[in-house]
């Protein structure tokens, strides 16, 4: 089984990430930045890139672009806390990262993140659409509220988590992250290990 391109899962398990200072840690390191960039951040930028060459009332890949960057902040914050199993649990983790990641917490509060979770996260992964008023744009800041309608620019907030993984890769790279390295190898043995596949998969 590949967990990227170009790296099986035995080549996982085969690195040495027993000390802190073990020259295996950079290789872990990009082997998880490979998979999320050239499984999911490089899809959503070829689509914003594609995108933008229209005018802006005729875009149309906004709700592609937010299914896979609510994908992403999920899979860091089940990342940064070392979650295997992370069924029912989408929601806190959704909410939990916009109301406290430094890119998103100035946009959201808890009532907010739980509308964006309900709203557009939910709305999207099981109906195609988002609900309420709530409406994806490519204009203006990250979140703007007009009385009760959200909107989202799926390019601001794409750039939103691009660097919040830019900052997660740095603090995996320092020696002293020990709590946050043995989450990030806990939650990659059990991607290589393949036990997803024998875990009944639900969307939450």
């Amino acid at each position: 089984m590949k967990i990227a391109r170009g790296v099986e899962a035995s080549d996982w398990t085969n690195l040495n990430l027993s000390s802190p200072d073990s020259p295996d840690w950079p290789l872990a390191i990009s082997v998880f930045e490979r998979r999320i960039r050239e499984r999911f951040v490089e899809a959503a930028e070829f689509l914003i890139a594609d995108d933008e060459k229209r005018p802006a009332v005729e875009r149309r890949f906004g709700f592609a672009i937010l299914t896979v960057n609510c994908l992403l902040i999920e899979t860091l914050e089940a990342f940064r806390r070392g979650l295997t199993d992370t069924r029912s649990r989408s929601k806190e983790l959704c909410t939990s990262f916009l109301t406290s990641r430094p890119a998103f917490k100035q946009f959201f509060n808890d009532a907010l993140a739980e509308r964006f979770y309900e709203e557009f996260r939910c709305g999207i992964a099981h109906h195609a659409q988002v609900f309420g008023s709530g409406r994806i744009w490519s204009l203006g800041p990250m979140l703007r509220l007009d009385g009760e309608q959200i909107t989202v620019n799926r390019t601001a907030f794409h750039f939103g988590v691009l660097q919040e993984l830019d900052g997660y890769l740095m603090e995996l790279h320092d020696q002293n992250s020990t709590q946050l390295r043995q989450n990030f190898r806990d939650k990659m043995d059990f991607v290589a290990e393949g036990k997803y596949q024998r875990t009944r998969s639900r969307i939450t």
